[in-house]
């Protein structure tokens, strides 16, 4: 659900659900991970551990995190800048199905924002967390322009 109000406020995560901490304290929900799509861990996935590969697992996020960064700017010209911490929480296994969850966190003049989830589509049990990827949006040239999104006005 959307709220809004002229008080100052911050956004946190609990669970796979987006919070909003007013100043006074309350807490509201403000939206659920939405989870976009799905991959099947196969052997050619599988580090010596005989789990799925930090690596392989990365290329992933980062391909569906560019994906859903290119649909909110309408936009395919644009590079990853950042990545937070990631957090490897449980191992994913040969034949498991994965999916990744995306979400908006914020838009800055010519960059986005967003946070992912992966976890375990049977078991539900996280497998990555990263609160924090930025992607800016780059003219021909590779620089910085503007994407022309705006955030809804309270």
């Amino acid at each position: 659900m959307a709220i809004n109000c002229g008080l100052k406020n911050a956004l946190n995560t609990v669970g796979s659900y987006r919070v909003l901490k007013l100043i006074v304290g309350i807490h509201i929900e403000v939206t659920a991970m939405k989870y976009y799509s799905r991959r099947l861990v196969k052997p050619e996935h599988l580090n010596p551990a005989n789990t799925l590969f930090g690596g392989q697992l990365l290329s992933w996020i980062d391909e569906e995190a560019a994906i859903f960064a290119a649909c909110q700017m309408k936009s395919t010209s644009h590079v990853t800048k950042l990545i937070s911490e990631i957090n490897f929480m449980t191992p994913a296994h040969q034949g498991d199905v994965i999916e990744f969850g995306l979400e908006l966190v914020s838009l800055g003049h010519s960059s986005i924002t967003v946070s992912c989830q992966v976890r375990n589509k049977m078991t539900q049990a996280p497998v990555v967390s990263i609160d924090k990827m930025v992607f800016v949006h780059v003219n021909a040239q590779g620089l910085p322009v503007p994407h022309g999104i705006r955030a809804n006005a309270a």
